[in-house]
Parts: structure tokens; C-alpha cells; sequence
């Protein structure tokens, strides 16, 4: 596979390990003292970050550090919508859409030639 692939399935799958360690603990550990939820959560990002560090490193061969960073921030919101629609059981808000948009806006800047 090319290096763009594997860095967006990479940083896709490390941001769903990213918005469950960030927060799952809401719904699951809501009743437990905040640090069982740290710990909880520092053992969820560590998966996080053996699928981030090596995606940023491939994506860095054939992206600037810009473009990974907004590339990070697409995933992100793409991972996080369906994350609060479907496991926090929250409304589907318009103002998703308008976030989305505004995140295509710094994507299209900053991979355009």
C-alpha cells in the first residue's frame, strides 16, 4: 500500500482508541473516582499512540506536518460524530455539519498545490 492509505487507516484506528480513552469514561465510569478513569484511560491511548506515532511517521514521508495535522483533525471529527451519535446516544446536531465543513475548509487549503 502507498503511504497516504495506510496513514489515514492508521490514524483512523488510533482515533478510535483516542475518543474512547478521551470519553468513554463519561458513560462507563461515571459512578468511579476520577483517577480509576485516568488509569482506565491512559491503558485505552496506549493502543492510541502505537498506531498514531508510526502513522505520523509514514504520513510525514510524503505530507508536510501541516497537512498530518489537519488530515488528524478530519479523521478526528469523522470518528467523533458517529462516536456520540451511536455509543453516547446523543442528538445528531446540524452544527456537525457546519464543524465538518469548516474542517474540509482547512483541508482543502492545505493540501492544494
Amino acid at each position: 500500500m502507498q503511504a497516504i492509505p495506510i496513514t489515514v487507516l492508521m490514524l483512523a484506528m488510533s482515533n478510535v482508541f483516542m475518543t474512547f480513552a478521551w470519553y468513554a469514561h463519561l458513560k462507563n465510569l461515571s459512578g468511579s473516582h476520577w483517577y480509576v478513569a485516568a488509569f482506565v484511560s491512559w491503558g485505552i491511548a496506549l493502543f492510541e499512540y502505537l498506531l498514531q506515532v508510526p502513522a505520523n511517521r509514514i504520513g510525514y514521508t510524503v505530507m508536510t506536518l501541516p497537512q498530518l495535522k489537519i488530515l488528524q483533525e478530519a479523521i478526528t471529527l469523522a470518528v467523533f460524530v458517529p462516536f456520540v451519535v451511536l455509543y453516547m446516544r446523543q442528538p445528531l446536531k446540524l452544527d456537525y455539519l457546519w464543524a465538518a465543513l469548516c474542517i474540509m475548509g482547512a483541508v482543502y487549503f492545505v493540501f492544494r498545490k
